[in-house]
């Protein structure tokens, strides 16, 4: 169990280092013994989300969204993840509910960001 703990730990900084991909390396074995984890299922969301594996990245973020309705951060990467999808209308609507779970500057931005693409506030 601590070698899956450093394991863990070793991934999430692989990740705030901008290695996505040698993240979800070491996630990859977690995932399959942990795999209802709901940690280890959001970091490895996070990483297919920055290695730009947005199909995986939206599955993902939808089972955890399942999961937990309430988490704001998961609905704001899935929006995101619409967002880089192309899929703006499906982003916006994820993007809201985050920014209205909890107001941070940079769900709120991407909302507004997301409703200019869509024509509905002007620059």
């Amino acid at each position: 169990m601590r070698d899956d703990l450093d394991r863990y730990r070793f991934a999430e900084r692989l990740l705030a280092q901008r290695d996505a991909l040698g993240a979800l390396r070491i996630l990859e074995p977690l995932l399959e013994e942990y795999g209802d984890h709901y940690g280890v299922r959001m970091l490895t969301a996070r990483a297919y989300y920055h290695s730009a594996q947005l199909g995986r990245a939206r599955e993902a973020l939808s089972a955890l969204i399942e999961t937990d309705p309430a988490d704001h951060y998961a609905r704001f990467l899935l929006g995101r993840t619409l967002e880089r999808s192309g899929r703006p209308g499906e982003a916006r609507t994820h993007l809201r509910m985050a920014a209205a779970m909890s107001p941070e500057p940079d769900y709120v931005d991407s909302v507004a960001r997301v409703e200019r693409k869509l024509g509905l506030i002007n620059r």
